[in-house]
């Protein structure tokens, strides 16, 4: 399951699912894609299909791994990973260099469990709204589920997980 950014760094005011579905469409993936968010109807634990958490690798645009199965990202760790394996943008740059991404910052709105937690997800997702708050994690952290509280009116990265694992048609 690719785990990719979007083009660019958004406020709490965001259309998460929508941009991702979208930028994937453009980019020619044919897999949906939902945001690496918790919402106010789903905890991010359970974005991915139950029977896709266990034996897929979570990997960037390029196949390269950053996660040896989805459910490894809630393992109460905070979602550590390999902070030299690069997370790629759906254009294909890679968020940690790129200076379209001033803040390394990745938006999540959960608890290092993959739990909504609802004060700190920027009133769902809509609002930038400088007096709300949302979830996020810093990358040089090696985490995607660090803990830290932030304004939402800042514009940081927001990543999509493919949901729907289509495997090539037999033949």
């Amino acid at each position: 399951l690719h785990l990719v950014a979007l083009n660019l760094p958004f406020s709490g005011d965001m259309r998460a699912d929508f941009q991702c579905f979208q930028q994937a469409q453009l980019a020619g993936l044919t897999s949906t894609y939902r945001a690496f968010l918790s919402s106010h109807l789903q905890d991010l634990a359970t974005v991915v299909r139950k029977t896709d958490r266990y034996h897929l690798p979570i990997v960037n645009l390029k196949g390269e791994i950053l996660f040896s199965n989805w459910e490894s990202i809630f393992n109460g760790d905070g979602g550590q990973f390999n902070i030299n394996v690069p997370i790629y943008s759906f254009d294909e740059r890679n968020v940690m260099t790129s200076p379209s991404w001033p803040q390394k910052v990745i938006w999540h709105g959960s608890t290092a469990n993959g739990i909504r937690l609802t004060g700190n997800y920027c009133e769902a997702w809509h609002t930038a709204n400088a007096g709300a708050t949302g979830q996020a994690s810093p990358l040089e952290t090696g985490k995607l589920l660090y803990q830290k509280v932030y304004s939402c009116s800042n514009h940081f990265i927001v990543l999509c997980i493919e949901n729907s694992f289509v495997s090539d048609p037999p033949g």
